[in-house]
């Protein structure tokens, strides 16, 4: 995405932006796409995963087509600045990097399919950029709560024994407890379902072309 500092060191949190006590702007109420709430309440047994996989605009895009996803959202997540705007987060002082809300329904998609679209939908080796976007904000991350980490633990390690076979680099994607990353802060309404709104908007997103070979079965 356009507007990025090429900030390639984390920023400590003493140093970040200061933020705000609230939004700066109105959060639209439904999905662009799926018609669906993008804050909830969603039906009973709904899970959320927390990711990041470069530009946001792609990410989501990626997303939202699979089925059993109820929602998605953009946003900013992982950082130190309370309630950043877009503009902010571009100057890589606020930590975040540019998030996506993924609310699913585990009984349709399984944890294990939902992770390993992550890991086939971006390059995860790539450190603090993502193709020819550069800087903090565009780290790989997945923010998961304990439900998920087993998947994610071995679709990871199953998915690096096939990204070195193809001459990849080690994966460098962040992974925490989604409690611990901190707040996902929705982003601006026209960053939510931008490439819906516009069908040829900038999309940065690319895999490596490599397989996951774990992911197939329903948890």
């Amino acid at each position: 995405m356009f507007g990025s500092m090429l900030k390639t060191t984390m920023v400590a949190p003493e140093r970040a932006l200061r933020g705000r006590d609230g939004y700066a702007y109105e959060i639209p109420a439904t999905h662009a796409v799926l018609g669906t709430s993008l804050q909830g309440p969603w039906p009973a047994g709904t899970a959320q995963l927390f990711l990041a996989m470069g530009c946001f605009w792609g990410a989501e895009k990626a997303m939202w087509q699979l089925p059993g996803v109820v929602t998605t959202a953009v946003g900013y997540q992982g950082g130190f600045t309370p309630f950043p705007t877009y503009e902010e987060v571009c100057t890589g002082q606020t930590g975040h990097t540019e998030a996506v809300m993924v609310a699913y329904d585990p009984a349709v998609l399984s944890h294990e399919d939902l992770i390993r679209a992550f890991w086939t939908s971006h390059d995860p080796t790539q450190g603090f950029r993502q193709g020819n976007d550069s800087g903090t904000q565009y780290r790989s991350a997945l923010y998961v709560t304990p439900e998920q980490e087993a998947a994610v633990e071995a679709t990871r390690a199953a998915y690096q024994v096939e990204l070195t076979r193809a001459g990849f680099r080690a994966i460098t994607t962040e992974i925490r407890p989604a409690a611990e990353a901190g707040t996902f802060y929705y982003a601006e309404e026209y960053h939510q379902q931008y490439l819906a709104k516009n069908p040829n908007g900038y999309c940065g997103l690319g895999g490596t072309g490599v397989s996951c070979p774990i992911g197939l079965t329903k948890s």
